[in-house]
C-alpha cells in the first residue's frame, strides 16, 4: 500500500474513509470510475504531490461506473462506456489527464486484485455488433434459448419435400436409397455443426447474423454475393411460392373432404381463390416483429410437420401393400437417361433436408459471451430437433415406398393417400392429415419468409439510418407475401421440380459450409479436417452441377406440363 500511496499521494485515505468504502469495490474492474473517487458528495481533497511526479488534474465530469451484469454484456461494445467507430470516446483537453489515465500509464493495479482483468479484456472485444441490427427483424431480439432454438430447427428442417422421398426410391431401390438418405443425412448434420460454431468467432469478436455475411466474409462480397445470393433467396422466397401452392392446394382438398362427409352442397372456391385464402392468413401472421417473435409458430410447425408426416406414413403401413406393387427400380431409356434419372433422385434426396440457410439466423438470436457462448445451446437444440427429424424422415421414406412401390404418384405421398385410400381410411383421418399439413405451411411461411423481410428492412434502415415504422413493416410484408402468391399463380408447377431445385440448393447445405470452414478457421493444411472439407467441399458442388444438368434432362424428357397462370 505504500507504493501505490507514493505514487498517488494526491488523495490519501483516513481509517474511516476507507473502512467506508465496500470490499467488493475494491476488486472492481471500474474502481477509477467509482463515484466514491470524485463526486459532490465525496470532495476529493488535493494535496501538492511529491517532486517527481507533478500531476494535474482536469475537471472532467463524473463518470458513472458501469454496473457489474454489464461487464458480462453480449453487447459490451455498444456501451456508452466503449468508443465506437461513429460514437469515439471523447479526450480530455490537450495536457489534462484524468486519475484513471495515470494509474493505467503506470501499471499500478497489482494482478492480485483483478483476476478477472485478462477475461474481460477479451470480452471487450468478443461481440461487435452493428448498430443498426437492433432495428432489423432477425437480431431485434436476442433472448433466445435452447427451445427456440429447437422450435425454428425443426419446422424449418422439416416439410413437405420429405413426403416425395419415396419417389426417389422407385429409381435407386432399396439398398441404395436408404443408403444415400443415411449418407445426406450424416452429411448435412456435419455441415450444420460448421455452421453453428462459424456463427461468432472469438479471434475478431464478430458474430455472423446471417448466412449471406458469413459468405462475404469468407468468400469476399463480390463472390460472396454471386455464390450463395441466389440459392438463399430461392431458399426463402421459392419455399414462401412453393408453400403457398401446397397450402392452398391442401385447402382445397380438406374443404373437398370435410364437405363430402357431411353432404353439404357449398360450392368450392377455385385452386387461385384457395392460394389467395392461404396468403391472406400467412401476411396476417407475418406482422409479428421478430424472429423471437414466432417462436410459439414455429413450435405449432414442429408439432404439425411431426404429425402429418407421422401420420401419413402410419396410415399407409396400416392399410397394407397395394395389390401387384413392385419394388424393382424403373430404369428405362437410354443409358444417359437411366444415369440422369438417378441424379435426379439424389436431388429429391437432398432437397428432403432444408434449412441450414436459416441456422446462422436463429443463432443470431441467442445471447452470447465469452463464458456462455451461443454454439452450446444451439448445438443442443440441433442436436434434439435433428433427432426428431430422423425419426420422421427415414419411417417416411422407407414405409411409404413399402406401402406403395413403383406406383407411388410423382408429387409424393399425400396425393398417394387420397388416391388409394380415399375410401378405405375414415373421413377424418384425411381432413386431420390435410389441415396438418396446411397450418405447418402456414408457420413454414413465418420463418422462411423472414430472412427476405430482413433484407428488405435492411435496405431501409442502412439508407434512412433508422428502424421501420410500423405501418413500413406491414407494408412491406403484405407486398412480399402478395408477390409470392402471383408467383404461386404464374408458376404453379414450381413444387413439381424438385430435382432441379435440389440441385440448386445443395451448395448452400453441403458445400459452401466446408470452404467457409477452411476459409474461416483455418486448419493446418493436410490434416484430416484439412482433407474432409475439401473433399466434402469439392464432392458437393461437382454433385451440385450434375444434379441440376438431370434435373433439367429429366423435366424436359418427362415433357412436365408447364400451366403457367392455370393451377389445377
Amino acid at each position: 500500500m505504500k507504493d501505490f500511496t507514493d505514487h498517488v499521494g494526491s488523495n490519501p485515505m483516513t481509517p474511516r474513509e476507507a473502512s467506508s468504502t465496500p470490499s467488493s469495490q475494491l476488486h472492481s474492474p471500474s474502481l477509477s470510475r467509482s463515484p466514491l473517487l470524485n463526486s459532490p458528495d465525496h470532495p476529493q481533497a488535493v494535496n501538492k504531490p511529491k517532486t517527481g511526479h507533478k500531476i494535474k488534474f482536469s475537471n472532467t465530469p463524473p463518470v458513472v461506473s458501469a454496473p457489474p451484469s454489464q461487464m458480462h454484456s453480449p453487447s459490451m461494445s455498444r456501451s456508452p462506456f466503449l468508443g465506437t467507430p461513429d460514437r469515439p470516446v471523447t479526450m480530455p483537453p490537450s495536457g489534462a489527464r484524468t486519475p484513471m489515465a495515470y494509474i493505467k500509464s503506470r501499471n499500478l493495479t497489482p494482478r492480485f486484485l483483478t483476476p478477472l482483468g485478462s477475461p474481460l479484456r477479451k470480452a471487450l472485444h468478443l461481440t461487435k455488433l452493428d448498430p443498426t441490427d437492433a432495428w432489423l427483424p432477425i437480431t431485434e431480439s436476442r433472448n433466445g434459448n435452447a427451445y427456440y432454438a429447437a422450435f425454428h430447427t425443426l419446422c424449418s428442417g422439416i416439410g413437405i419435400q420429405a413426403l416425395v422421398l419415396p419417389v426417389a426410391f422407385t429409381i435407386l431401390g432399396w439398398t441404395w436409397g436408404i443408403i444415400a438418405l443415411t449418407v445426406a443425412f450424416i452429411w448435412q448434420l456435419y455441415t450444420l455443426y460448421l455452421l453453428v460454431n462459424l456463427h461468432e468467432s472469438p479471434e475478431t469478436g464478430i458474430r455472423y447474423s446471417r448466412y449471406l455475411q458469413l459468405a462475404n466474409a469468407a468468400f469476399g462480397e463480390r463472390l460472396g454475393k454471386t455464390l450463395a445470393l441466389f440459392p438463399i433467396i430461392y431458399l426463402s422466397a421459392g419455399t414462401c411460392v412453393a408453400l403457398i401452392i401446397i397450402g392452398g392446394s391442401t385447402a382445397k382438398i380438406f374443404f373437398q373432404v370435410v364437405c363430402a362427409a357431411s353432404e353439404c352442397k357449398a360450392e368450392t372456391l377455385t385452386t387461385v381463390e384457395w392460394y389467395l385464402v392461404f396468403t391472406c392468413g400467412a401476411v396476417l401472421l407475418s406482422q409479428l416483429p421478430n424472429l423471437n417473435s414466432i417462436a410459439g409458430i414455429s413450435l405449432v410447425g414442429a408439432i404439425t410437420a411431426i404429425g402429418y408426416c407421422t401420420t401419413i406414413w402410419a396410415v399407409s403401413v396400416a392399410e397394407g401393400r397395394l395389390p401387384n406393387v413392385s419394388y424393382n427400380p424403373i430404369r428405362i431409356g437410354s443409358e444417359v437417361s437411366k444415369v440422369f434419372d438417378v441424379l435426379n433422385a439424389l436431388g429429391i434426396i437432398s432437397f428432403a433436408f432444408r434449412g441450414h440457410n436459416l441456422i446462422l439466423e436463429i443463432q443470431a438470436t441467442m445471447p452470447s459471451s465469452e463464458k456462455h457462448p451461443s454454439t452450446v445451446p444451439m448445438w443442443k437444440g440441433v442436436k434434439v430437433s435433428y433427432t426428431l427429424i430422423a425419426l420422421c424422415l427415414f419411417p417416411l421414406a422407407i414405409g411409404g415406398y413399402w406401402a406403395y412401390g413403383q406406383l407411388i404418384p410423382p408429387s409424393g405421398m399425400l396425393p398417394a393417400l387420397f388416391m388409394y385410400h380415399s375410401q378405405d381410411v375414415a373421413k377424418s383421418i384425411q381432413a386431420l392429415a390435410s389441415i396438418l399439413v396446411i397450418i405447418n405451411a402456414l408457420s413454414s411461411f413465418q420463418i422462411y419468409g423472414m430472412p427476405i423481410f430482413d433484407e428488405l428492412e435492411s435496405i431501409y434502415v442502412i439508407r434512412f439510418k433508422k428502424p421501420c415504422a410500423w405501418w413500413l413493416r406491414a407494408i412491406i410484408r403484405t407486398v412480399f407475401g402478395f408477390t409470392c402468391f402471383f408467383v404461386a399463380v404464374a408458376i404453379p408447377f414450381l413444387a413439381s421440380l424438385a430435382g432441379l431445385v435440389g440441385g440448386i440448393a445443395l451448395p448452400v447445405t453441403l458445400a459452401y459450409p466446408c470452404f467457409m470452414w477452411l476459409k474461416v478457421k483455418k486448419p493446418k493444411v493436410y490434416s484430416p479436417k484439412w482433407w474432409l472439407n475439401w473433399g466434402l467441399g469439392l464432392l458437393g458442388m461437382c454433385l451440385s452441377a450434375l444434379l441440376i444438368a438431370a434435373g433439367v434432362y429429366v423435366t424436359i424428357d418427362n415433357g412436365i406440363k408447364f400451366n403457367f397462370f392455370k393451377p389445377e
